[in-house]
């Protein structure tokens, strides 16, 4: 299936996502916590074929999943169906993540937080979906979602570690912590020879003037 999906189909899909998502929420509460600091934040995953957008919020009641959204977004994740399959099945998902036709973009530490949170919960992604969009697109949609939040499921903190370095040294989409520190010194030191220049100038521009007024009275 490569068209787009009737939007009303797809709202009626990812509301009932929606409500899954908050009945599982609910049965966790430290799940719910560990949602705190994400509130506001804004996932994006675009699927181009079938073309469709799904956006992740954590919110105060919940994580709310839509289909429409204008606003800033915190990390996106863009490919078509099969690629988001061959993430979901791959045995190591950081290499097909800097091997295959994924696109990223954006803060990575925030997406790995939800992604721990809702790999945790006891979340059909597939019942809803189906219900929603039908057999082909709910399904599509499912392994796009399983394959972006149930990376927990199978390999735990090394696929975490797997996953930064990847974003900070493959894709480039956030700067180490490390060459940040580097850069801000860069900075202040740069900062400093222009004070240091500038000091020089002034004085200089000084003794000019001087040696002009000097001048100027002996003539």
């Amino acid at each position: 299936m490569t068209g787009e999906i009737n939007p009303t189909i797809h709202t009626a899909g990812l509301a009932a996502l929606e409500a899954a998502a908050n009945r599982a929420l609910k049965l966790a509460p430290e799940a719910g916590a560990r949602l705190a600091p994400l509130h506001d934040e804004v996932f994006a995953l675009h699927c181009t074929a079938p073309a469709v957008a799904i956006y992740l919020q954590p919110r105060d009641d919940g994580i709310a999943f839509m289909g429409i959204y204008d606003g800033p977004v915190t990390t996106s994740i863009k490919g078509e169906a099969n690629d988001f399959a061959e993430l979901a099945a791959s045995s190591d998902p950081a290499a097909t993540l800097i091997n295959g036709k994924l696109e990223l973009q954006g803060d990575s530490a925030p997406l790995i937080e939800l992604q721990k949170v809702l790999a945790g919960l006891d979340l059909d992604w597939e019942a809803p979906l189906v219900e929603g969009l039908g057999d082909v697109a709910g399904h599509q949609l499912a392994a796009v979602l399983r394959a972006t939040f149930n990376w927990g499921r199978q390999a735990g903190t090394s696929l975490e570690r797997q996953w930064s370095e990847f974003i900070h040294e493959e894709a480039r989409l956030t700067p180490p912590r490390l060459e940040l520190e580097d850069f801000y010194r860069d900075v202040q030191e740069l900062s400093l020879q222009v004070e240091r220049l500038e000091s020089r100038i002034a004085r200089i521009t000084r003794k000019i003037a001087a040696a002009k007024t000097n001048t100027q009275g002996r003539g």
